[in-house]
């Protein structure tokens, strides 16, 4: 293992999951010798309970803040981050938030702000009773049915809070003051997060990298786990 002054990995969770129903092939296997992977529960989800989840409109920013201070508080110097879907704005706002502590970024089925065409998709993922077993199951064991439920309607409420705000606007004006590499990984079959997303994220961010996964969804770093830990791994490293 490296030293606490070397850099470290933290996944950023996401919607109503927790880090070990949303990243265990990452915690498993990314080379323990390169990195310390740390996967946190924002508040309210997997075992960050209580208090229960909730959706004020600075809850990214909020989920950002969380996230590095409880690095700090595990004594990491500086850290590099890796952020899927609500997590990746997470990642991105503590990336221009504190560019100073961040050393590398890689996110995957993120979006800056929030379209009709977004609002639509999320309306049509609020009834989790119409989610596939194989995603539901594992949630209800983790949370219960009622909680799940509930926590998913008002994530929903939650993120639509944005689509009221000018251009639909989470965190497009901090995408240019991330300064850290950043890689962006889309899936090309993703069905919640259009590919315009990451193309915009791409555009704004400096240097940014963007990779397609052409047989990616949402959950690509489940799906193709190998794949996608060697691409972080080369890209940390």
């Amino acid at each position: 293992m490296r030293e606490a002054s070397d850099v470290r990995a933290v996944d950023l969770c996401w919607k109503s999951r927790s880090g070990e129903t949303d990243f265990g092939p990452q915690i498993e296997n990314l080379n323990k010798k390169l990195f310390t992977v740390v996967a946190w529960d924002p508040r309210g989800y997997g075992h960050s309970r209580p208090p229960d989840r909730d959706f004020p409109v600075e809850f990214f920013e909020r989920d950002a803040k969380d996230a590095v201070d409880l690095m700090k508080m595990l004594k990491f110097k500086k850290v590099s981050l890796l952020g899927w879907s609500d997590g990746g704005i997470t990642a991105l706002i503590a990336a221009a938030r504190y560019p100073s502590y961040i050393n590398k970024m890689v996110i995957w089925g993120a979006n800056a702000y929030v379209t009709d065409q977004d609002e639509e998709i999320y309306q049509g993922i609020r009834d989790v009773s119409k989610w596939s077993e194989r995603t539901r199951k594992p949630l209800e064991a983790l949370y219960g049915f009622d909680y799940f439920a509930r926590t998913c309607e008002k994530w929903v409420d939650g993120i639509k809070q944005f689509k009221h705000l000018p251009d639909g606007n989470i965190c497009r004006h901090l995408l240019p003051l991330v300064q850290c590499p950043t890689l962006i990984v889309h899936g090309e079959k993703d069905p919640l997060v259009p590919s315009f997303h990451a193309d915009f994220i791409h555009k704004h961010v400096k240097g940014s990298r963007l990779h397609l996964m052409p047989e990616g969804k949402h959950n690509l770093h489940l799906r193709f786990a190998d794949e996608f830990n060697k691409l972080v791994e080369d890209f940390l490293q």
